[in-house]
């Protein structure tokens, strides 16, 4: 496996992680943080918005995990490299979001 195939992974889990806060929301009918927001990233989008920017998220996540290289859940490394984007971005996300709602 190639190197890059390791970076596409891991910022297949960051695409994967940034899709669920914004699925959940949007899905529930909760307005949400998004970049389309005013301002971008602090202001609420509409639950349809967060349904579309999540699906997005979900696309890009499969064709970095599932389209570059030979993904195997049964290898370690690829993996680990998937774990550790969507343990990174969740982390960054929960201090982020965190901030705006209170659950420091």
């Amino acid at each position: 496996m190639r190197w890059y195939h390791y970076i596409s992974y891991f910022f297949g889990g960051v695409f994967w992680a940034n899709a669920l806060p914004h699925l959940g929301n949007g899905i529930s009918g909760h307005a949400f943080q998004s970049p389309f927001a005013s301002p971008p990233g602090v202001g609420l989008s509409s639950s349809t918005v967060n349904v579309l920017w999540g699906l997005f998220n979900l696309a890009i996540g499969y064709l970095l995990v599932c389209r570059v290289g030979s993904f195997d859940l049964r290898k370690t490394t690829p993996v680990l490299a998937l774990g550790a984007g969507i343990l990174l971005m969740s982390l960054n996300l929960a201090h982020y979001f965190g901030r705006l709602h209170g659950g420091l």
